[in-house]
């Protein structure tokens, strides 16, 4: 992992962009940065994801968002 992400974990990954950011958004509003890093491949547009990842100490609390505030049902 790249030295400027060492203090980033990974909290949600999917292959959907639009849930990548209802993610990122929701993590947004309350006030934890969040980036999505696109792993997807340029030249096979079907392969690979989209990860959301947030600094060590909101990784706890952005799980929590994410399980209790966010339905893709």
């Amino acid at each position: 992992m790249d030295k400027l992400m060492e203090n980033w974990q990974k909290v949600y990954s999917t292959s959907d962009a639009l849930r990548a950011e209802i993610v990122k958004s929701t993590l947004d509003g309350h006030n934890i940065a969040a980036i999505i890093i696109n792993k997807r491949d340029s030249s096979y547009n079907d392969f690979g994801l989209r990860e959301i990842y947030v600094s060590q100490e909101n990784h706890d609390t952005a799980l929590i968002i994410i399980e209790n505030e966010i339905s893709f049902k």
